[in-house]
């Protein structure tokens, strides 16, 4: 097979979102990975920017309530200064169109490794987190992690060019109605022909098994990783509550004495706001654990391009088998040597032996089937061999970003632990001078 060559470089910048803290943008938690050389990002500015809850009947008429996200895209155009930016361009979109969307990608771009979505439900939590879909903190994070799919999608110099895709950012009314009318269901493989595929296929690229094999050990390894963490969240949480029994019992403790009363008050205060700190602590955390569980979902999109390379092989495999099979039986008929055991044999000892002229007819036959055989062949391998390209191009560029971004997420985490640590010396530190001046 060949094997596309993919050292061509691009120009890359971070993404940031703007609806974030002061600390996250200095920590650079958005790390998202975009090509600024693609045509939409030139033209457009693309932010998902609010979420909004509401309350409506479903397909089955039962009431629900749902979570609405607002996109806003504007021309990516200089503003002279002082000058006002245009106002944006806006529509509201349900998770469920995001599916969707996503959805179409996975069918229409196979050899594409298709941004994520986050999850529909907070998954790897530490206890005191809520797991609810519509929790106003699960639900912000959600619309991050949309935003972030969409300028993957737009960055990428495949996806960005789609229609349906920036009809998915214009049109309002009428976009389901349009990806639908594209017929993408009807090409979507069966999970049961690229289970019997992957069992059945006689030689696999060994390239696509190893990073199938890759894949499931990062989802393994992350997986690990997100349990860990909560589990550490766990605990931290409480050894910081804790530090608010200190501040309890130092400002009982105060009522008590007079001339040690205003240290064990004011030692007792950075306590209380020691305690209190945690949870802005962990909910920064959560970001960098979307980033990692945004390459959590990453891995199954590699397994879908390497499922579909699977069935492409398979299926050329039994173009080639199917026309060895016919160029032997034409081989038997112009030789007249036939298989002891097969259907030919029995049916010319029980019927006789066919005549000249259906023997010829049958070799017209057979040779009309084989060159349809050929260019089946030819055209499986074509095929199979531009997906091969085509995919390792996409690999290749994911793997960079990956190594990219969780380079940053995790240097980044390394980072707000250090900033904890030392704020919780501080906090110590300032206690122990209320104490000398007691």
């Amino acid at each position: 097979m060949i094997m596309a060559d993919s050292g061509s470089s691009e120009e890359v910048a971070v993404i940031g979102n703007t609806d974030i803290t002061s600390t996250e943008s200095e920590n650079n938690i958005i790390n998202t990975m975009v090509e600024k050389g693609t045509a939409l990002l030139r033209k457009l500015e693309i932010n998902v920017a609010e979420a909004e809850k509401r309350t409506g009947k479903n397909t089955v008429n039962m009431q629900e309530t749902y979570t609405v996200y607002l996109i806003e895209i504007r021309p990516a155009e200089t503003v002279p200064e002082g000058g006002t930016p245009a106002a944006p361009d806006t529509l509201w979109r349900r998770y469920s169109e995001f599916e969707l969307l996503r959805t179409y990608l996975l069918v229409t771009y196979p050899y594409v490794i298709v941004p994520p979505l986050p999850e529909k439900r907070a998954e790897f939590v530490w206890h005191k987190l809520s797991a609810d879909n519509l929790d106003p903190d699960f639900v912000e994070r959600r619309r991050v992690g949309l935003e972030n799919f969409l300028l993957r999608v737009a960055s990428h110099p495949v996806l960005s060019n789609d229609k349906i895709f920036f009809l998915f950012l214009t049109e309002e009314k009428g976009w389901r109605e349009a990806v639908l009318e594209t017929g993408f269901q009807d090409k979507a493989d069966s999970r049961l022909k690229s289970l019997s595929a992957m069992f059945r296929v006689k030689n696999p690229d060994k390239r696509f098994t190893a990073l199938k094999q890759y894949s499931d050990e990062l989802n393994t390894v992350i997986s690990q990783l997100l349990r860990v963490r909560a589990r550490v969240a766990d605990r931290l949480y409480g050894v910081y509550k804790v530090h608010g029994n200190y501040g309890r019992v130092f400002s009982e403790w105060s009522a008590i004495e007079k001339e040690m009363g205003d240290g064990l008050q004011s030692a007792g205060h950075h306590m209380d706001t020691y305690a209190a700190s945690i949870d802005d602590i962990l909910e920064e955390e959560e970001h960098y654990a979307d980033e990692l569980k945004e390459y959590l979902f990453y891995t199954d999109a590699v397994r879908s391009v390497c499922r579909k390379h699977e069935l492409i092989q398979y299926e050329l495999e039994m173009a080639a088998q199917d026309l060895a099979h016919k160029k032997q039986q034409k081989e038997e008929l112009a030789t007249g040597t036939v298989r002891i055991f097969s259907l030919k044999g029995m049916t010319s000892k029980l019927f006789g032996q066919e005549s000249q002229e259906q023997r010829e007819s049958r070799l017209a036959a057979l040779e009309q089937s084989i060159q349809e055989g050929e260019h089946a062949v030819k055209e499986k391998n074509a095929e199979c061999q531009e997906f091969v390209r085509t995919a390792w191009e996409d690999i290749e560029h994911f793997k960079e970003q990956k190594d990219k971004d969780l380079r940053e997420a995790l240097i980044g985490y390394a980072i707000m632990q250090i900033s904890m640590c030392k704020k919780g010396i501080q906090v110590w530190s300032n206690a122990k001078e209320c104490f000398n001046k007691m």
